[in-house]
């Protein structure tokens, strides 16, 4: 086998090299894998759709498995995420897989804000990975990745056109998650309507500037499957939890008067092709366009906003110590302002309390005179009540005496005028001669 080596002189030109012998370097990608596969892997996928749609259903179907699924109602009041995470083995591969359910989604009387819980979680997650980032001492050898890896967004079957709240949502989310729409329960539209309906949807995704997940076309060997499969997105999907026997053999299906659905009949809907397209043929890009495009997006806005930059005002490079230090200097001087701040609002405060209370005494005082006021008019109306009625008791006495002495004297003269005219008397028995 023979392989070309050179090397890259300073002027550009390549200067050929010969090994002597095998060195070895080349059972790096094994070396790569093995250790891939010694640590698994981590996937996560969200999944956004009106209550009863049927996403758990379709996460049995796409991973062969019965998930734990909680019945939940159409009357929640708001939207709610719920995260479970399994352990699966396929083979010698090990994946750690979280399923994000949005409980209540769409279900509201005021839808308009549906998106808010989704983006974030989304978001949080995001953060719990910088953060782990950040640290002096970190662990992301360990650390279970639980950022959003793929968004399958479920579409209602109705035949028409998207509902605004699909169309906000996957506007919303489609700067911070791989979106991949698809259509649920599409064994209730017709093959005729259904096309037409796939191509309504696209046409609503452009004109609405959504940018959904495309697979990738730059790899050679899968650029021609994925350009043909990016054709057929939306992926009209059906689920089922049911085996059905078809021609001896037992099959995810669903039964109905005219007939059969088989789920994993490439006639009958995309099932399939969705599973090849995100699990077995790019789960990877899906990975590493969340790693190095979404989750990019948002580390450099966050670092933005803490004041980090790759370069100063005169366009040169920053160096990390020295943006630190600046940074620190920022902090310290805001921190001062503020201590500032409030050490004058502390003043104001005390001022303000002072003339409170200054107010508050000179009403007070105020209060106090006119009791005073009201306190000598009252004593002095009681002492001109009191002399009154003293004048009148002296006077009603000096009567009272004069009264008994009158009294006294008309009973003296009525006891003198008796004892003279009685007949035992000497001047009686005058008068009788």
């Amino acid at each position: 086998m023979s392989t070309e080596h050179y090397r890259i002189l300073p002027d550009g030109s390549k200067r050929s090299l010969a090994l002597s012998g095998h060195v070895g370097f080349d059972s790096l990608p094994d070396q790569l894998v093995n250790k891939a596969v010694s640590k698994g892997f981590d996937f996560n996928i969200l999944c956004v759709g009106e209550t009863g749609i049927g996403k758990s259903t379709l996460m049995d179907c796409l991973f062969q498995k019965s998930f734990e699924d909680k019945p939940t109602t159409h009357k929640l009041p708001h939207v709610s995420l719920e995260s479970s995470t399994y352990t699966l083995k396929e083979g010698t591969v090990t994946l750690r897989l979280t399923l994000i359910d949005t409980m209540g989604f769409g279900d509201q009387i005021g839808r308009d804000d549906s998106h808010a819980p989704i983006v974030d979680y989304v978001d949080e997650q995001f953060e719990k990975y910088l953060q782990e980032e950040l640290k002096i001492q970190r662990d992301l050898h360990s650390f279970h990745d639980t950022r959003v890896h793929l968004c399958l967004y479920f579409l209602p079957p109705t035949g028409h056109s998207l509902k605004s709240i699909d169309l906000a949502c996957m506007q919303q989310l489609m700067n911070k998650v791989n979106v991949v729409p698809i259509i649920a329960k599409s064994d209730t539209i017709g093959k005729a309507d259904l096309s037409k309906f796939k191509a309504r949807i696209m046409e609503e995704i452009r004109n609405n500037s959504v940018d959904i997940y495309k697979f990738p076309i730059s790899d050679q060997p899968m650029a021609e499957l994925n350009a043909k499969m990016n054709k057929l997105v939306p992926f009209a999907v059906v689920g089922s939890r049911d085996s059905v026997d078809v021609n001896k053999k037992m099959v995810r299906a669903r039964c109905y008067p005219w007939g059969t659905v088989e789920v994993e009949n490439e006639t009958h809907c995309d099932f399939v092709k969705l599973r090849e397209m995100v699990l077995r043929e790019n789960m990877e890009d899906l990975r590493e366009q969340t790693h190095s495009v979404h989750y990019e997006r948002y580390r450099r806005a966050k670092l933005a906003e803490m004041g980090f930059a790759q370069r100063d005002e005169t366009d040169q490079p920053v160096r990390l110590s020295e943006l630190i230090e600046k940074r620190r200097q920022q902090h310290l001087q805001q921190m001062q302002a503020r201590e500032d701040e409030m050490r004058q609002m502390f003043v104001n405060k005390v001022k303000d309390k002072e003339a409170e209370l200054k107010h508050s005494e000179q009403d007070l005082h105020v209060k106090f005179e006119n009791l005073k006021r009201t306190h000598a008019d009252e004593k002095r109306k009681l002492e001109d009540r009191r002399r009154i009625l003293e004048e009148e008791m002296n006077k009603f006495n000096k009567h009272k005496a004069e009264t008994q002495a009158a009294q006294a004297q008309a009973a003296r003269d009525m006891a003198q005028g008796n004892s003279a005219g009685s007949p035992g008397s000497p001047k009686s028995g005058k008068r009788r001669k």
